[in-house]
């Protein structure tokens, strides 16, 4: 009978969903990454200065803000928008090492139009973009915020900013235009955490859905309501796909936790048989 229990134990502990998510995990994430763990922004001669007593706190406060911003946990820095040397004192404002200091209100969309490039060229064709050309619109820091840029998503459109500029209403009917797409990225988003957690590596999906989003918001910039709609039903599509891959992950996961349970509960009776039988067999 002992030659039957050996067997039994190796395929349990192969079919263990802890055994499998972590190789998974080990193969996927772990080896992929440096081994000096996640890379960090160097301080900067910026960062120094502004953090200094003797300066303004207004000035202090751009590095406070900044160190709570996406940007900072994006590895985006002060030179990468205002230019300069961060690396040298004396050159750290220097026009020569394209230093530009705090932009003109028109030229906020070509420096955030760097790194933001379809998003610019949206705002620009769009009724925001025109009306600041015009001298009276709103640019990226208006909505956005300058140097505390949080992630960005449809709560952005309130009231209380939208109503600086004109009436509310016209922005509530985006609001709505919107409202399907982003409920469906914040659960598809929701599901990839719970997952994350559960020890499954997600990095295709959280590209997958980081793409879409991206795309997604690209669009809103237009600030047209019919291309919005228009384009819904496509994004709805994607998305479908991504949601579909995350269903079958959790199915998966259930199915392997199931197997488990069937297994240890087939290994207590196989242990029970064992110790009956060599009872049995000293009496």
């Amino acid at each position: 009978m002992k030659k039957y229990v050996w067997p039994v134990l190796i395929l349990f502990l192969y079919a263990s969903p802890s055994s499998g998510g972590y190789r998974e995990t080990f193969q996927k994430e772990f080896l992929s990454q440096p081994w000096a763990g996640e890379e960090r922004i160097e301080e900067s001669v910026c960062v120094e200065c502004h953090s200094m007593e003797i300066m303004r706190p207004d000035f202090r406060k751009v590095v406070d803000e900044w160190k709570k911003s996406l940007h900072y946990y994006s590895s985006v820095s002060c030179h990468s928008c205002h230019g300069g040397d961060p690396k040298d004192p004396a050159l750290s404002m220097s026009h020569i090492r394209g230093f530009v200091g705090k932009p003109l209100k028109k030229e906020v969309p070509a420096l955030c139009g760097k790194c933001h490039v379809g998003i610019m060229k949206n705002y620009l064709e769009s009724g925001h973009g025109k009306a600041l050309l015009s001298g009276k619109g709103p640019d990226c820091v208006t909505c956005h915020g300058s140097h505390n840029i949080q992630k960005a998503n449809i709560d952005i459109i309130n009231d209380k900013l939208c109503s600086r500029c004109h009436s509310y209403e016209r922005a509530m009917i985006m609001k709505q235009a919107l409202f399907i797409t982003e409920k469906k990225m914040a659960d598809i988003g929701e599901d990839i955490r719970k997952l994350r957690t559960s020890g499954v590596f997600t990095g295709d999906e959280e590209k997958s859905i980081f793409s879409i989003q991206s795309e997604f918001r690209t669009l809103f910039h237009t600030i047209d309501v019919a291309i919005v709609k228009e384009r819904t039903d496509g994004f709805a599509n994607k998305l479908g796909l991504v949601e579909k891959k995350i269903k079958e992950t959790f199915e998966e996961l259930g199915f392997r936790r199931n197997f488990s349970v069937f297994l240890m509960i087939l290994f207590g009776a196989l242990s029970l048989v064992l110790i009956l039988l060599s009872r049995s067999g000293r009496d």
